[in-house]
């Protein structure tokens, strides 16, 4: 009966229902004409339905019934794998095999999509609205977005930071998404909001997470907590693959892309982008409604949040420290580019402090060398003072030395290499037997040495103002 049923079309049961109500035809007739029985017939009558489904009660399972706890043990194991190491449904088809499955692999594969099903109904995703109090916490994550920089296509990396709250946002493209990048971020911002919160919600990112313990334990890099408590702020991770829970700053990073980023941004360099992304932030604050407070624009209810921040702290002395190694000419490598050093460092170990937009380089504490930070590939970076005590002994390497190419020299080291047939520059260099005259290169400054050797020369006669290039 109940295959017969289902057996029914639509076309079948209108005409059921047409012959007895309309035309008044009796069961026996209905029957006839339509070649169905007469328990059909008094079902669809009876029950005024237009439609009937068939559904079994109990699908016969003859192969895989006997196998179904060890196929829900390999799929449970399986579901819990990341998504890159999961298994498919065929490797698993082949490990029950393995272990004497003899049915087929249609019935592994209804058995897995029903099971699927059925573990989908019971975990449905669904979400708590989440609420936060002026001040509790901050959200941050990184996005990629596409420019055009002094006319190449760069793939920038984009820090965010959200006020729970308020809403207020704050953006910021870097070059790189590594540890300084990210102190850098989070001074900038809070120099903005005037103040931090008192928690900080992040993903799971390297830069601030060494390793993942059980639930919402977690063991911080070391710098990443230096940060934290010199702002005061409790650092939270997200559990990972679970974005709701820092949900507004995802749901930033959608926004920012489709607002800020598109069409394709072209500026010179990341000053220009960054100093326009500040002003659209701050733009969108001021022209948009809180979600929740909506008699008030964002910027508003930051403007009310502010007071209930934690004070800014100042900024961060936010490096990331690598030991390196000084070359004989001078030179440091870090991060595929080479930085010069002073000549005083050579021969010993150095400690790269690397910073979002600088490199200071220390040895033994002290400073030896700053410079602005390189992104490219390949890059040397100069300081021509680094080389000055090597020219004591080297004096003709200020002519075609690489660090002194296009440097503008002070006036009394231009006017030496003038000189005609100076010793080191015109004429090869020759170590006096018993000099004249000893100048302290190490305590006095370079323009005043200079200066005292001219002098000294012009007071012997050595030289003259004839002997002087025009």
């Amino acid at each position: 009966m109940g295959a017969e049923i289902g057996m029914l079309v639509v076309e079948t049961i209108a005409k059921i229902r047409r012959a007895y109500f309309v035309h008044g035809q009796p069961i026996k007739a209905i029957c006839r004409d339509l070649g169905v029985s007469r328990k059909v017939v008094r079902k669809v009558i009876r029950s005024e339905a237009t439609e009937f489904r068939y559904e079994r009660e109990a699908q016969p399972l003859p192969r895989i019934g006997p196998w179904s706890d060890k196929l829900d043990q390999l799929l449970v194991a399986n579901e819990g794998k990341a998504s890159r190491e999961r298994l498919t449904l065929i490797r698993l088809f082949e490990e029950l095999r393995g272990c004497g499955y003899a049915g087929g692999y249609d019935a592994v594969r209804r058995y897995a999509r029903r099971w699927s099903k059925e573990r989908g109904a019971t975990t449905a995703a669904a979400y708590v609205p989440l609420s936060f109090a002026p001040g509790e916490a901050y959200q941050f994550d990184w996005s990629h977005e596409v420019v055009l920089l002094n006319g190449v296509t760069v793939t920038v990396k984009v820090a965010h930071v959200r006020l729970c709250h308020s809403r207020m946002l704050f953006v910021h493209a870097y070059p790189r998404e590594t540890q300084e990048m990210v102190f850098d971020a989070h001074d900038r911002a809070f120099a903005l909001f005037k103040g931090t919160c008192q928690r900080g919600i992040y993903d799971n990112m390297k830069t601030a997470v060494t390793t993942i313990l059980v639930g919402k334990e977690r063991l911080y890099n070391r710098r990443f907590l230096q940060m934290c408590s010199h702002y005061l702020v409790d650092p939270v991770a997200c559990t990972p693959a679970s974005g709701w829970e820092k949900g507004q700053v995802e749901n930033q990073v959608g926004l920012v892309r489709e607002r800020f980023f598109t069409p394709r941004l072209r500026f010179k360099n990341y000053d220009e982008l960054n100093a326009w992304l500040l002003d659209k932030c701050i733009a969108y604050a001021r022209a948009h409604r809180h979600p929740e407070f909506t008699d008030r624009t964002i910027w508003e209810v930051f403007e009310a949040e502010r007071p209930k921040l934690v004070p800014y702290a100042g900024r961060f002395d936010g490096f990331h420290a690598v030991p390196a190694s000084v070359s004989k000419t001078c030179l440091v490598r870090f991060d595929n580019n080479k930085y010069s050093v002073a000549a005083s460092a050579v021969g010993r170990p150095v400690e790269v402090h690397a910073y979002a937009d600088r490199i200071v380089i220390r040895q033994d504490g002290r400073i030896v060398a700053e410079h602005p930070r390189s992104f490219g590939r390949g890059e040397t970076t100069y300081d021509p003072w680094h080389y000055v005590p090597v020219l004591a002994r080297k004096p003709g390497a200020l002519r075609n030395g690489a660090p002194f190419k296009d440097w503008v020299l002070p006036a009394a080291m231009e006017r030496a290499t003038q000189i005609a047939e100076f010793t080191g520059i015109s004429s090869p260099y020759e170590a006096p037997e018993n000099p004249e005259l000893t100048v302290n290169t190490g305590e006095e400054e370079l323009d005043a040495c200079v200066q005292q050797v001219i002098a000294e020369m012009m007071q012997r006669n050595i030289i003259g103002t004839s002997k002087l290039a025009p």
